[in-house]
């Protein structure tokens, strides 16, 4: 059961979603909070709206074959969903939400438990389990011709990957696993800033050998 709360309000449960069979292992809200994405144990994906009065799902995703923790919104394009499945599933599915149509699909070879997105590189990053214990970094494709590419593995960890987050900059991804270690990953540097800092650099050195002339 998925319960939403309120916390503005002393009554602050305001609507139970009963749509998975099993536990419930993913949450993810769309950019906008209008839509509601929740992975199980029962291998389903089920999409919901906030603004439905009633407790049924929108659209279930029945494509995994083991449990979906990663679940996870394209920033940048509308009603775009990653899932993951685990250890049996070991695949990556893009889903567009609006026709309920797959987009992508990927099989990473190892148990997929977190998914994060940079909007500036098009890039997405999956955190894994068994059996290899890594984060990967992959390219998202520009058409339909094209599929997910991946970038590089980023190894580690000795256990599970737990969860993947993002830093208020998006440079850098923090990944927990059951190592019980915490590691940073400075992934995506900003563009804009680093020709800036090349530029005030330089500045300093050419006031100085001014200096010396």
């Amino acid at each position: 059961v998925v319960v939403l709360h309120d916390v503005r309000v002393a009554q602050h449960q305001v609507k139970r979603l009963a749509g998975h069979q099993q536990e419930v292992c993913g949450l993810a809200w769309s950019p906008d909070g209008k839509t509601l994405a929740s992975g199980g144990n029962d291998n389903c994906v089920q999409i919901w709206s906030a603004a439905d009065t009633s407790d049924s799902p929108l659209h279930s995703i029945t494509a995994h074959q083991s449990a979906v923790k990663a679940v996870s919104w394209c920033p940048w394009q509308h009603n775009v969903l990653a899932t993951g499945g685990g250890t049996v599933d070991r695949t990556i599915r893009l889903w567009n939400t609006s026709s309920m149509t797959e987009l992508f699909s990927t099989d990473t070879g190892s148990q997929v438990s977190s998914i994060v997105w940079n909007s500036e590189y098009k890039e997405l990053v999956t955190g894994h389990g068994f059996s290899h214990n890594q984060l990967t970094i992959w390219k998202y494709p520009r058409n339909m011709s094209e599929s997910l590419l991946k970038v590089s593995d980023l190894t580690g960890h000795t256990s599970r990957v737990l969860l993947l987050t993002t830093s208020p900059d998006n440079t850098t991804v923090a990944s927990v696993a059951a190592d019980e270690t915490i590691r940073l990953w400075k992934i995506w540097p900003q563009i804009k800033e680093k020709k800036s800092s090349t530029v005030t650099k330089k500045h300093p050195v050419s006031m100085l050998a001014q200096s010396i002339r």
